[in-house]
């Protein structure tokens, strides 16, 4: 059946949000339904702040892949007021109730930042690409790649993941790993060990 990429429709960040969740297994941090759901919600909000380009793929009118990227010199127009607001009650929210439950995760993403730039002057960021877990095997991920290289053409853009993700699939795809570093992470009194990985490829 034919993919056709395009605008992604607000009817559809409902199931965006169920992408992240599955594909970003956010379920192994967040115990409670409702809260997973608040803090799935917050990421596409965050993530929609950031982005200059937001790419939705569709099969037969069905929502079933998106990718958010933050391009140099482009202007973020997907994020709302209330969107904003959102994202700024949630943070007061995680900061008090996971005090620095997380903090390791975006330390290190920094760190490894810190040193990529140390050689590269990269383009952008790639902010999040998932896919339906329902549809496998159609390349949608692959597709949504392509389309973000035909419009950012010859840019050096880079991603952050870890190995409680399918990072592979980012090496299979000409992504080199110039960065990783190990971490621990406290949430709910749990110890979660994790690779964090940055990926970076000329598009």
């Amino acid at each position: 059946m034919y993919i056709d990429i395009r605008a992604l429709d607000r009817k559809d960040y409902n199931k965006v949000i169920g992408f992240a969740i599955k594909g970003m297994n956010f379920n192994q941090y967040v115990d409670r339904k409702l809260e997973l759901s608040l803090y799935g919600r917050y990421f596409l909000y965050l993530e929609l702040k950031r982005a200059t380009q937001v790419l939705a793929a569709y099969m037969g009118g069905k929502l079933v892949g998106v990718l958010m990227a933050d391009m140099k010199n482009e202007p973020k127009r997907y994020a709302s007021l209330w969107q904003n607001l959102y994202v700024k009650i949630t943070e007061a929210v995680l900061a008090i109730a996971y005090k620095s439950g997380t903090a390791p995760y975006d330390t290190a993403n920094a760190a490894m930042l810190k040193e990529f730039k140390k050689r590269a002057n990269p383009d952008g960021e790639i902010c999040f690409l998932a896919a339906d877990p329902a549809v496998q095997g159609k390349g949608i991920g692959t597709l949504l790649l392509k389309e973000l290289g035909r419009r950012e053409k010859g840019k050096l853009v880079y991603l952050y993941t870890d190995d409680n993700c399918t990072y592979q699939f980012y090496e299979h795809r000409g992504f080199e790993r110039p960065e990783e570093k190990k971490i621990e992470i406290e949430l709910h009194g749990k110890t979660v060990p994790l690779t964090c990985l940055l990926y970076s490829k000329v598009l």
